[in-house]
């Protein structure tokens, strides 16, 4: 009997006078923000938001957003615990989230339809300051377009086979693609010209492509290829030549990342993933769990990494130590204290949460995709990963613990490609069904349908500085989409 007056005691403590609720606020990686305290249930996100400002310390005011369970909280307390029969004997973890200080508008309209290439468009990229844009065809040619006309600007020729993959280095002032012949170019976008021969060394086709970070090396130089041939290569473009071979797969190299750490990340066939240092290429690590290929790796630090010293300010810089600098400091805010994540998707329809550099075994196993993962991409803020599948559907997931949080259904083929917003609010996707879709992340819906395209979509990229969307595939064009 005396335990149960005690049970029935405990809630209404909690609650403490006047209805308060008891609540720990705490930061996305988990660690408390001061001591638990009673909250009024009639405190919202407006009144939250002021609290954490206040308890940082914060001199300007910055934008927050709340999660409890991952459900952003979007009514004030009271309603929360009601509508959600959230049992107040325990307390509540109430999360903070930055957002972005600036906001992206939702792409709504075809901008521009622009022939050109002979063959579908495998892939296409903008520029770290997202004033360029390549695509990579199997026309055999790389274009750069011009974004202000909106028309083709150069063609870039030599490549003998397909170009499978296109990719900018952070400075923004060189572009490599890679064929399927196993040749690699690179190319001034200034003037659509090759910088010097095709650097030769693979033997099979080129898979994926990924640029030494420039906060670790400015101006950038070197840049590392995988390959179907099982190895990954680390080339300088000043010298032409492979400094580096990465061997040691069994099997085809699927897709490789050049960490913020100065690690080079390796997925494979062989179902594997491998971390080598870029040095002398001595494999570090690893990371064992997938029981069939390995198709794609994101890492939490991607956005910042891609863009270098590029922000939504579009501030020119003047000599690459300055941009160096730059990069390095808005490295450290977005990787913040946390160890470095990766996630890797793969043909066994699940995904892995890794934190490579603090243990070789995963933080945590994904699953609920019911077909192979084609593509896994990180938030620019790091908080969310999203996944596309050929089940049709895109997943979202939480970016530092890899628990689900919603998939989003309305696509009627297999998903290719994903890309993010600047500000991680917005979702693109691309799909064989010959459409682009935009999710809204707060409200877990889909924001705007993008026909257009006649046949399938393998390629979408978002610009860094939010203003554009593009997306190329079977139907040859490339097509420009903007709010």
């Amino acid at each position: 009997m005396e335990v149960e007056a005690i049970e029935e005691q405990q809630p209404q403590q909690l609650i403490g006078m006047n209805n308060n609720v008891m609540c720990q606020l705490a930061d996305p990686e988990g660690a408390h923000l001061g001591p638990p305290m009673y909250l009024p249930q009639d405190a919202g996100p407006k009144e939250l938001q002021q609290m954490v400002n206040k308890l940082l310390n914060n001199e300007e005011k910055l934008p927050y957003a709340f999660y409890v369970s991952d459900q952003e909280l979007v009514v004030q307390l009271g309603s929360y615990l009601q509508k959600n029969k959230v049992s107040v004997e325990k307390v509540l973890t109430i999360v903070y989230q930055p957002q972005a200080i600036f906001r992206i508008r939702s792409v709504s309209r075809c901008t521009a339809t622009i022939a050109g290439h002979t063959e579908a468009v495998l892939s296409v990229a903008f520029s770290p300051d997202g004033r360029q844009l390549a695509s990579g065809s199997g026309d055999t040619t790389v274009r750069l377009w011009d974004l202000n006309t909106q028309t083709p600007l150069f063609t870039c020729t030599g490549h003998k086979n397909w170009v499978l993959c296109i990719a900018w280095s952070p400075d923004g002032k060189h572009l490599v693609s890679g064929s399927k012949a196993g040749e690699l170019q690179c190319w001034d976008p200034q003037t659509g010209k090759p910088s010097g021969g095709p650097l030769m060394g693979h033997k099979k086709w080129i898979t994926a492509l990924s640029w030494e970070p420039l906060h670790l090396k400015a101006p950038c130089r070197r840049f590392v290829s995988s390959s179907k041939d099982g190895d990954a290569r680390i080339w300088d473009i000043s010298t032409r030549k492979s400094v580096i071979c990465l061997s040691g797969h069994t099997l085809a190299v699927t897709c490789v990342k050049w960490g913020g750490d100065g690690v080079i990340y390796t997925g494979s066939q062989d179902c594997t993933i491998k971390v080598w240092e870029t040095s002398q290429g001595k494999l570090i690590r690893e990371l064992k769990g997938h029981g069939h290929w390995v198709n794609s790796l994101a890492l939490s630090t991607e956005y910042v990494l891609r863009t270098g010293a590029f922000d939504h300010t579009a501030k020119q810089y003047s000599s690459p130590e300055e941009m160096k600098e730059v990069a390095l400091e808005r490295y450290n805010k977005t990787k913040g204290n946390a160890p470095e994540r990766l996630v890797s998707g793969s043909d066994d329809f699940t995904m892995f949460l890794w934190e490579p550099a603090v243990s070789k075994h995963p933080k945590t196993r994904m699953t609920g995709h019911q077909q192979l993962v084609n593509h896994v991409y990180f938030s620019p803020d790091g908080q969310w990963v999203a996944s596309a599948s050929f089940d049709k559907s895109v997943k979202l997931w939480n970016g530092i613990t890899g628990t689900f949080v919603a998939a989003f259904r309305g696509h009627v083929g297999p998903v290719y490609q994903i890309s993010w917003s600047a500000d991680s609010r917005l979702l693109l996707s691309g799909s064989k069904d010959s459409t682009l879709k935009v999710w809204d992340i707060r409200t877990k819906k889909l924001k705007q349908d993008l026909p257009g395209h006649a046949d399938e979509v393998f390629a979408v990229d978002w610009s860094p500085d939010g203003e554009k969307v593009a997306s190329g595939g079977r139907d040859r064009v490339l097509k420009l989409w903007m709010g």
